[in-house]
């Protein structure tokens, strides 16, 4: 099993599951729950999800899929933005922790950056840490230069979760060094893209198809060769749950990071941090 290491020592895995668009439908909740948990039977214990994904639905399948098992699982919410102040971030805050069932989040982000000044953000975080209502703190869709601003908070700044995937590699350039020169995990989101296109790629289905694996496996394969990045796609079926969790031995070669880079060039210069 992979880890990364987070600044205070704590070992998570490098694959875990994402949630996003689940909770939406609810004739889809038996199905999302068992692939959750199928997830957890294969080691995939990180799960992230966040306030705004489906209003709150997509905690609630989290809740329900990590009954009885919450000593196996290292769980990530997201507050929103216009959440994320001195008075509002303890509400929302016990709005995911009653939605989730749960007495402490093991990792809250700040989903994206807002009209809400960092320092208050970072405050508000502090004192959820120390109430005991989270372990630890972290960020989203934030750039270096917004990293920067946390002053000396960045030390205690888990994470920063970012879209990072073959079609998008912009945060390779100096994302991705910066944090690890601070010792910051990367959780990539939807790793293997949106929409499919992604996987068509006529590369990605001849590397594929050289090691008898699907282009999705290829994809996450790329995104977890990166040493202190965490990969969260999202699995509503348990086929999919297999295939992602088999990723994980699926190990690429000098030829095969060559024809990807041919194929999707890595950023030569600084690019605007992308956000889905």
């Amino acid at each position: 099993m992979n880890t990364v290491r987070l600044p205070d020592g704590t070992l998570v895995p490098a694959l875990g599951q994402g949630t996003w668009h689940m909770g939406e439908a609810r004739s889809d909740r038996a199905t999302e729950v068992a692939a959750l948990r199928l997830g957890l039977d294969l080691g995939l214990t990180l799960i992230d999800t966040a306030e705004m994904y489906a209003d709150g639905g997509a905690e609630e399948v989290v809740a329900e899929a990590i009954a009885g098992r919450r000593d196996e699982v290292f769980l990530v919410s997201k507050v929103y933005p216009h959440n994320a102040s001195r008075t509002k971030l303890p509400r929302a805050l016990d709005a995911s922790l009653k939605r989730l069932k749960v007495e402490r989040i093991d990792l809250y982000l700040l989903h994206w950056r807002g009209s809400v000044p960092l320092a208050e953000t970072v405050e508000a975080m502090g004192k959820a840490r120390a109430a005991g209502k989270i372990a630890r703190w972290g960020v989203s869709n934030l750039d270096v230069e917004e990293l920067e601003e946390l002053g000396p908070a960045l030390k205690d700044c888990a994470t920063d979760q970012v879209l990072w995937n073959l079609e998008a590699r912009g945060v390779e350039f100096d994302l991705l060094p910066f944090c690890a020169r601070h010792g910051m995990a990367v959780m990539a989101y939807s790793p293997i893209g949106q929409g499919g296109a992604l996987l068509r790629h006529k590369a990605l289905r001849a590397i594929a198809a050289r090691h008898g694996v699907t282009p999705a496996q290829v994809a996450l394969a790329f995104v977890l060769h990166r040493p202190g990045v965490i990969a969260i796609p999202k699995a509503a079926d348990q086929a999919h749950v297999r295939q992602n969790a088999a990723a994980r031995e699926l190990k690429l070669t000098a030829e095969d990071l060559a024809e990807l880079d041919a194929a999707f060039p890595p950023p030569k210069r600084k690019q605007p941090l992308e956000m889905i």
